[in-house]
């Protein structure tokens, strides 16, 4: 990608806002919530979506320089290089283009001269047909037997966004009517406990396991594929792996020679990378299994929308654009470096885990883009829980120690509401009371003055005292449909490019996640030289070798 080496903090618009900081400072959310226009400002309404963000620490000016910056930072120019397929991750040398994946099947989006469009749909369509085949019973196991129950294989990317998805569907009731019956399982860890959890209570007759390694060599994911492989033959013999197993990958050559049929291999691209690749057969195909393509379909169309938001509406209305400058302004001036993701809804459980790999594996960097070492921070520190679970858990914290902003995410309409007579309100209400009260009592806190006039004794009116001007913004859906979980996920995959654009870093590769890997390589060497020869640790520091003597000596040999 063309670009030249400042960095964004030498620019004018990065000093404005640095010496605005002191201005803010001197600004406290009880006095910028009183001012009506400015909160009313700061509502963004899309198809029935509000962002609600009038409780950042932010003024009006504020959000005129952040605007600033996204210029000086040639943002609009970045975003329009993604969606016209240039090869923005420069490390890798590739396009960036999980807007494809979900893209209307009239649509041109180009890597290398090339529209990608139509072999998008040529996937999507395998997949329609495949999954349908399989929950219509006219695709049966080796005994005859329909296919009802599906493990899926995979890890980081390739498991964390399907697994949100597939609990956000889990209890919507056109999606869980379409999953009568069925079971989708997700296997990612290495350890034997995760195999264990997802094969108990399964028969090998009526289980199809998807193996999702782009390249067919993932560590973890193929000895997981390997183990399953020997749960299905043990039970069904040899034969049963090509009825039994099927791929998402582009190595037809290892597919084949694993013993899957690579007419049963669903393709995806190096420009989708792993974290971005829910849109991808990574996520329909397990997702359709489970729930029908229509219901994906819906999926996809909804996080599409975003996708045309995003690329076309003015910054000053466009929502991810404006999350993703307050997440800047949050981190590298105000000096947060943490943030919470609390989703109202249990449904949203496995969101913030899977954000947080889309935002700290994108944003977690260094250097810049051209590799200069930089002066700021970047990226944030990304949690959450669902409420009201994590009120009984961290807000505390968030309350009365360290400064956390906060994404408070909440539905007009429950997947499945609960009225009880006699009760003052629903069971929906009750967690949406807590929804609409958590920002409030972040924003104002609770004064000394105020405990003294409820009579508070001296001695804990310290304790009980909140002192308020912590920031948070509230995301509210009309529902949690399949249209509006795609509609969630992008906005924040687009709002993470944002941040990685503004700062000037590669937001797409993850150069990070490969020291450990090597290293535990030659770990792997070792234990298997020690337990095949009885051969010493050696080669490593003191204290990875005294690990190692105390693991070989204490745990039992295995069979090799």
């Amino acid at each position: 990608m063309a670009s030249s080496a400042t960095l964004i903090c030498e620019t004018q618009a990065w000093k404005d806002l640095k010496g605005h900081v002191e201005e803010i400072n001197k600004t406290h959310l009880r006095d910028l919530m009183s001012d009506a226009p400015r909160c009313e400002s700061m509502m963004l309404e899309f198809e029935g979506l509000l962002l609600d963000y009038s409780r950042q620490r932010a003024t009006v000016e504020t959000m005129d320089k952040l605007l600033n910056l996204a210029k000086a930072a040639q943002l609009p120019e970045k975003i329009s290089r993604m969606f016209n397929g240039e090869h923005i991750n420069s490390t890798e040398n590739r396009s960036v283009l999980h807007v494809a994946l979900r893209a209307p099947k009239d649509a041109v989006i180009k890597a290398d001269g090339k529209n990608v469009v139509p072999e998008v749909w040529n996937v999507l369509d395998k997949i329609k047909d495949f999954s349908e085949k399989i929950r219509s019973g006219s695709w049966v196991g080796a005994t005859g037997k329909p296919l009802k129950d599906v493990i899926a294989i995979g890890i980081g990317g390739s498991f964390l966004g399907p697994l949100f998805v597939h609990t956000a569907l889990q209890t919507d009731p056109e999606a869980a009517e379409c999953a009568k019956g069925r079971q989708l399982r997700f296997l990612a860890n290495i350890d034997p406990v995760d195999v264990a959890r997802n094969i108990n209570g399964l028969n090998p007759e009526t289980t199809l396991v998807v193996v999702v390694s782009k390249t067919f060599t993932t560590a973890e994911t193929m000895l997981n594929a390997r183990t399953l492989r020997d749960w299905i033959t043990t039970a069904l013999g040899a034969p049963a792996v090509a009825k039994h197993m099927v791929a998402v990958s582009t190595n037809l050559a290892l597919v084949e020679k694993f013993g899957i049929d690579p007419n049963n291999a669903f393709a995806f691209w190096d420009w989708v990378g792993g974290r971005y690749s829910v849109c991808s057969a990574v996520g329909v195909l397990p997702l359709s299994l489970q729930y029908g393509f229509s219901v994906v379909e819906k999926f996809l169309k909804g996080a599409s929308s975003i996708d045309q938001h995003f690329q076309s509406t003015p910054f000053e209305k466009n929502i991810p654009v404006i999350l993703g400058l307050l997440s800047v302004w949050n981190v590298s001036f105000l000096g947060y470096p943490a943030r919470a993701i609390l989703p109202y809804s249990q449904a949203l459980e496995k969101f913030a885990p899977h954000i947080q790999q889309v935002s700290m594996e994108s944003n977690g960097k260094g250097v810049s883009i051209d590799g200069l070492p930089l002066p700021y921070e970047t990226g944030e520190i990304d949690f959450g829980e669902p409420g009201t679970n994590g009120q009984h858990s961290f807000y505390q914290l968030i309350h009365q120690g360290r400064v956390i902003p906060c994404d408070f995410i909440g539905t007009v309409k429950s997947q499945q509401p609960v009225y009880l007579e006699g009760e003052v309100v629903s069971n929906h209400d009750e967690l949406m009371s807590n929804f609409f009260a958590q920002p409030d009592a972040l924003a104002y806190g609770k004064t000394p003055e105020q405990l003294q006039k409820e009579n508070v004794s001296e001695s804990l009116i310290p304790h009980k005292t909140f002192s308020g001007n912590r920031p948070s913004l509230s995301l509210l859906l009309p529902e949690l449909s399949a249209y509006n979980v795609g509609q969630l996920l992008a906005i924040y995959e687009h709002r993470v490019a944002v941040q990685g654009f503004v700062w000037g870093i590669n937001s797409f590769d993850q150069w990070g996640v490969e020291l450990g890997k090597v290293l535990a390589t030659q770990v792997r060497k070792q234990l298997h030289s020690s337990r095949t020869q009885g051969a010493a640790p050696e080669g490593f520091n003191y204290s990875t070798t005294t690990l190692l003597k105390r693991y070989l000596e204490t745990s039992p040999e295995p069979k090799m």
